[in-house]
């Protein structure tokens, strides 16, 4: 029998460029209205970046609403900020982080083919959450989360050999027959492309002030046999992650856990606001025997096979190596 492998975790911050978003989800706090500030503005990312580069930070997550120009007067307010859009903002960023030293992992909602090529250009990594392959009510004012739309992006982004991070969340609706489907599809998808790096389980958290606020919350007992059943479905070159701040990662883990996601020493979780990280020395208690063990935003065996843009190559190579001098 085996030993299982060492628990891991990145080390990053979290920029979210906008939250301004098209869609409307009945479990969702981040989005907000066009209004002065909804966009991060340049100095700020740059000075978190040289923050959480000077706290050895390796993975900068962007992440922003999907298809805000959609919405009225954004575009107004991006120009306004100096970029034509919100792609070209953060491509920008994005090469800012690499100069910063910093890998940029975008998620960024729903995205053509032709605009995951533009950011592939200045990212290690890449992700969209499935979240569920059910029409679920919680997603009826939100196009951008119909299955198959994110199901194509997911597709696509395997044909463009981009390492990839998906997940499902569990309890806005779906069954447990649907989380089965969803990990199922998921599986498939990486056996025909080979680019799922990692599928996180996600539990709902309700929100104040929004439409699933009074809605039950998926029990432990529940969320740990979903957890085992997405270790079973899945490859096992694919890490099933979890995120520490929203669930009980102690309990959690021997469920079928690889990956305890990015942890910020700087930022705080911008969709889950009220629920702050754990300390990044709290995993090693929560490892325990599996030992704890620090990766980049992109996964090894991608590294070996060369996905990523040659700009970055130099980068990863120091990250690798300032990792492992940490581990010593």
């Amino acid at each position: 029998m085996t030993s299982p492998r060492p628990l891991t975790f990145s080390r990053n911050v979290f920029l979210p460029l906008t939250t301004v978003c098209r869609n409307r989800c009945d479990y969702c706090c981040f989005r907000t209205p066009v209004q002065e500030g909804c966009i991060m503005p340049p100095g700020e990312v740059l000075r978190t970046l040289e923050c959480g580069a000077s706290l050895g930070c390796t993975e900068a997550l962007f992440t922003f609403g999907e298809k805000p120009e959609l919405e009225p007067g954004f575009t107004g307010r991006m120009q306004g900020a100096g970029y034509p859009d919100i792609l070209h903002y953060c491509h920008a960023m994005c090469s800012a982080a690499i100069d910063l030293g910093i890998l940029p992992h975008t998620n960024a909602g729903i995205l053509s083919r032709e605009e995951m090529a533009f950011l592939k250009e200045v990212n290690a990594s890449m992700g969209l959450m499935l979240e569920t392959t059910a029409l679920v009510p919680a997603h009826r004012r939100s196009p951008g989360k119909d299955p198959g739309v994110r199901i194509r992006m997911i597709e696509e982004a395997g044909q463009l050999r981009i390492p990839f991070t998906t997940g499902i969340l569990v309890g806005i609706g779906e069954t447990m027959g649907d989380r089965e489907e969803s990990l199922s599809l998921i599986r498939d998808l990486h056996r025909r492309y080979g680019h799922i790096q990692e599928v996180i389980v996600q539990n709902f958290c309700p929100k104040e002030g929004t439409p699933m606020a009074g809605a039950p919350v998926p029990e432990t007992d529940e969320f740990c046999v979903t957890i085992s059943m997405a270790r079973d479905i899945l490859p096992d070159d694919v890490a099933v992650q979890i995120a520490p701040n929203l669930a009980d990662a102690r309990e959690l883990v021997p469920c079928g856990v690889d990956d305890l996601g990015g942890i910020s020493p700087l930022t705080i979780d911008y969709v889950n606001p009220e629920h702050p990280w754990p300390q990044i020395e709290s995993l090693v208690s929560i490892a325990g025997k599996r030992g704890l063990r620090e990766r980049l935003c992109i996964y090894p065996q991608y590294i070996e096979e060369g996905w990523y843009p040659p700009r970055i190559e130099a980068l990863i190579r120091r990250l690798e190596q300032q990792i492992r001098e940490r581990s010593l």
